[in-house]
């Protein structure tokens, strides 16, 4: 018998805690998660309840306090920064509220630029950024700088960037935070194309129509998961919120 392979992302007893002025804030307080691959997992929660930062300690642009962290079932806790940036270029795609792409690169420089840092030559990277492009409805605009696309077509190109290298998990932070409700319904749907074809995707929103797109719905608050479902009705650990997200257009 086969074995099942590993989870894409494996999280055990995450905690992080924030010093600044003040009390320290406790943003994340022993957070158990497993994403298998093909998962469409969207986190949701009031602001300030420790989403962004958790998805933080996912991606490796933050250290926990404490647990473990596995990719691929490769445990990360000896990572160094520079491994952390690897495991971005070829096993993570980060897409982010205020797109955060190179403001003097030009759209395709943009999305090759992954590639490019990640040893792949420079005729694949353009045939990769050519394909992503031409999908996402952005041919023609190879060589647009980023302040002249609209705030739905840069969330594109940053969504393209972070795909370029076709990395196994995809980690998305309020992706339509800074959208209007038809690029958010893009955003909706292309996150949705891309995890039918196969696409491990953890999502950050406080938007339900958005999360409403995702298989499985995880209530954050408090730096605690106070509900994790799936959206048919079966509760992936705990009950609740299961049947009251609706995908409405």
């Amino acid at each position: 018998m086969s074995e099942r392979p590993a989870p894409v992302l494996r999280a055990e007893g995450l905690v992080k805690t924030h010093h600044g002025e003040g009390a320290p804030a406790r943003a994340v307080r022993g957070v158990d998660l497993c994403v298998e691959r093909g998962e469409f997992v969207a986190i949701t929660g009031p602001s300030g309840a420790g989403k962004s930062t958790l998805l933080h300690l996912l991606g490796g642009l933050q250290r926990p306090d404490g647990g473990s962290l596995w990719l691929d079932g490769e445990c990360t806790d000896a990572y160094s920064e520079a491994r952390w940036a690897i495991e971005r270029r070829k096993r993570i795609g980060i897409v982010f509220q205020f797109f955060n792409l190179v403001s003097n690169l030009s759209v395709a420089d943009n999305v090759e630029l992954p590639a490019l840092l990640a040893g792949v030559s420079p005729r694949q990277a353009r045939a990769e950024r050519e394909g992503l492009l031409a999908e996402l409805g952005l041919a023609g605009k190879e060589r647009s700088m980023p302040g002249e696309l609209s705030g739905g077509e840069q969330q594109r190109v940053a969504l393209a960037r972070a795909l370029v290298n076709r990395p196994p998990l995809l980690l998305a932070d309020e992706p339509a935070g800074s959208l209007d409700s038809k690029g958010t319904r893009e955003v909706m749907r292309l996150l949705s194309r891309f995890h039918r074809r196969g696409q491990s995707i953890v999502l950050v929103t406080h938007d339900a129509r958005l999360a409403s797109a995702a298989d499985r719905v995880i209530s954050f608050f408090d730096g605690r998961i106070a509900d994790d479902a799936t959206l048919d009705g079966t509760p992936a650990r705990g009950a609740g919120i299961s049947g009251v997200l609706e995908l409405r257009d």
